[in-house]
């Protein structure tokens, strides 16, 4: 099991990934490939979890919601500290939250800390909400006694802990650990290892605990440069921290080259990036309203509200116009408004993509023969109701 020299992170996954079905170590879902492990044994690796020193003294942990992860998100429920959750590939923020039913015994905490429990009993939590997470875990298909660690590829833990730094919740003083079958224990070259990469400072196997004393530093925040465009359309947290960042002075260069325009040459320019926020239709006055359109059936206000929140980007006042699948939001200025249209690009709620955009103000003369001061949708942006 041991790798050689010459290989790639990809080599040491599908080494390993092999090795667990070819020794059947893994139960369900088969086959591992593409997958962190849910191997046999973790129940009793996840033993270890609660007599760390690091366990002992936190108060708010963040658990990845793989399989393998089930025991550590039982024990952090059942010694009554506050449990976060990563949402399913950040489409719809960073953290979840899961409360358990008041009263709940041994086994109602069990099926909290399952994937199904982490759906029913969580609540979004925003980039407002100033949390301070104190012990991190996370899944590896690969870890090395010096902390080296390998995930599945999508690099999700990676850019987790990089946007807890970014949003001050992390600091490289925040312990991460890793749970593992002892096959996942191999040597990695740390030449495999980049600036984004996470590494771990404890390993929990169903036979030991590694303290690795890893000295190599973990991401300082996000590396705007290795982010996509693609993935700031998936992922709306991103955007919205990108935007924060983008205020605070930083370089948020993506890696497909794009640079935020300053806002008003982005109202005026006409072959806008994707990626920049939509214009306002010229010579409209400037609204502090935005428009959110396209809205589910059967969504509710209080979901919506949630996932405003969620995205740090909860307006002063919010009309609900269910019959009519839309929302105006209002916001305490014109640029907080455009703030929350780009951060809002592409945001889904329920199975609908919302259409979004700044909501002008219509004046007497407008030949849409709108009342004075009365919003509606500006139909120069990207994504407006038709």
């Amino acid at each position: 099991m041991e790798p050689s020299a010459g290989i790639s992170k990809q080599d040491i996954r599908e080494r390993i990934w092999d090795y667990m079905e070819s020794e059947n170590l893994a139960d369900f879902p088969r086959p591992v490939h593409h997958r962190i492990p849910n191997f046999k044994g973790a129940s009793r690796a996840a033993e270890h979890f609660p007599r760390l020193q690091a366990f002992r003294a936190a108060r708010t942990i963040k658990v990845n919601p793989d399989a393998p992860q089930k025991g550590a998100r039982f024990f952090v429920l059942d010694s009554k500290k506050t449990l976060l959750v990563p949402t399913p590939r950040l489409r719809t923020g960073l953290f979840n939250k899961i409360t358990p039913p008041p009263g709940a015994t041994k086994d109602v905490l069990r099926k909290c800390a399952t994937s199904q429990g982490v759906r029913s009993y969580s609540t979004p939590v925003g980039l407002e909400s100033r949390l301070l997470v104190d012990l991190v875990v996370v899944g590896s298909v690969a870890v090395s006694e010096k902390g080296w660690r390998i995930g599945k590829g999508e690099g999700y833990a990676d850019l987790e802990y990089a946007m807890m730094v970014s949003m001050g919740a992390a600091s490289q003083a925040t312990p991460v650990v890793t749970i593992v079958h002892d096959c996942q224990v191999v040597d990695i070259p740390e030449a495999l290892l980049e600036d984004h990469d996470l590494t771990v400072d404890y390993i929990l196997t169903p036979t030991r605990v590694i303290a690795t004393g890893c000295a190599r530093p973990k991401p300082a925040g996000i590396i705007w440069s290795k982010i996509s465009c693609e993935m700031m359309r998936q992922m709306p947290v991103l955007r919205s921290l990108r935007c924060r960042e983008e205020q605070a002075g930083k370089d948020v260069t993506l890696r497909d080259g794009h640079r935020p325009l300053p806002r008003v040459q982005a109202a005026l320019s006409p072959g806008r990036s994707p990626c920049d926020p939509p214009r306002p239709e010229l010579g409209s006055v400037p609204s502090d309203t935005v428009y959110v359109g396209n809205l589910p059936r059967d969504a509710r206000v209080s979901e919506l509200k949630r996932a405003l929140g969620a995205l740090g980007v909860a307006p002063l006042r919010l009309t609900w116009q269910g019959a009519q699948h839309r929302a105006f939001l209002r916001y305490q200025d014109p640029a907080a408004a455009q703030h929350a249209v780009s951060c809002l690009q592409g945001f889904r709620l329920g199975a609908n993509t919302v259409r979004v955009s700044l909501a002008r103000q219509q004046t007497a003369g407008d030949p849409a023969g709108g009342r004075t001061g009365g919003p509606h949708p500006d139909r120069c942006s990207a994504g407006a109701a038709p």
